[in-house]
């Protein structure tokens, strides 16, 4: 299946089954590897951004023109899909935004971006260039970048599909201030921090967990954290935290640190815009 079909099917509120698709995990108490089943190669496939922006018109040309001046004056790799973009409504838009939203910031959108997405009259998607880890956050530092320009430009809502993600127009202009304030200021740290807040979802379940999915577009595994560990919110900070720890210290001194695993046991297939590639840090119950 067509890999932009398999993202926007997925957020779309399609139901994605617990498939393992690696079976290797590695403890830092024993330090050995344990198989399970279906054990497989490292995914071929590397992280890229899948954006998607919604029109007030029924006319591509005002957002595909903006993101195609993008793309030659600084995003480069990034190109508009001419597939699935349409200068029509899309009446599945609504559920799919419901389901994307933040539900972590506060404010994060209102009934007035619901209301866009409601009333939009066309969509564009945007696809990102395929990732080496080292351009992650680099990558995702343009995706912020051209989502002001094509906001700019009138796009009235807009949801990452990599992960699901989809924040309102104010709060995105907020997380594009946060990141230019990074950039110039040379702080990578802080640069993937942002681009975790603005392009991954969290929390989202699994059996026993709750997980983070869209880490590895800054270059980072997902975390899963035990459900008993705490409130959603309570959970959300611990996975945040992990995240900043294995950024700062580096993953195997968070692991030793956290007791946890690093795992490739995953929900997502090797070929689906979801799988983390750089595996799932697995706290301990």
């Amino acid at each position: 299946m067509n890999l932009l079909r398999r993202a926007l099917l997925a957020s779309m509120g399609a139901m994605i089954s617990w498939k393992p698709s690696w079976s290797k995990e590695i403890s830092t108490d024993s330090g050995e590897e344990t198989s399970s089943q279906d054990e497989t190669e490292e995914s071929s496939v590397t992280p890229r951004h899948v954006l998607c922006f919604l029109g007030k018109e029924r006319d591509l040309s005002p957002l595909s023109d903006a993101a195609s001046k993008a793309i030659r004056d600084f995003a480069t790799g990034f190109s508009v899909d001419e597939d699935y973009s349409q200068a029509e409504p899309d009446d599945r838009m609504s559920q799919s935004f419901a389901v994307c939203w933040d539900q972590v910031e506060a404010n994060a959108w209102s009934p007035a971006d619901e209301d866009a997405v409601a009333d939009h009259q066309s969509v564009l998607y945007v696809l990102g260039p395929s990732m080496a880890q080292a351009e992650t956050v680099k990558v995702s530092m343009l995706a912020l970048r051209l989502v002001e320009r094509l906001i700019d430009a009138g796009a009235v809502a807009v949801k990452g599909e990599s992960a699901g993600i989809a924040h309102g127009i104010d709060r995105w202009r907020e997380l594009i201030r946060q990141g230019a304030e990074a950039v110039k200021a040379a702080d990578p740290l802080a640069e993937q921090r942002i681009g975790r807040l603005a392009f991954a979802k969290r929390p989202l379940s699994v059996p026993g967990y709750l997980e983070s999915v869209g880490f590895h577009l800054v270059g980072l595994p997902d975390v899963y954290v035990p459900e008993t560990a705490g409130s959603e919110r309570e959970i959300v900070a611990i996975m945040d935290t992990v995240a900043d720890e294995i950024a700062q210290r580096g993953l195997e001194p968070t692991l030793k640190a956290r007791r946890a695993s690093l795992s490739f046991d995953s929900t997502y297939e090797p070929d689906e815009f979801k799988f983390n590639p750089y595996g799932i840090v697995k706290l301990p119950k």
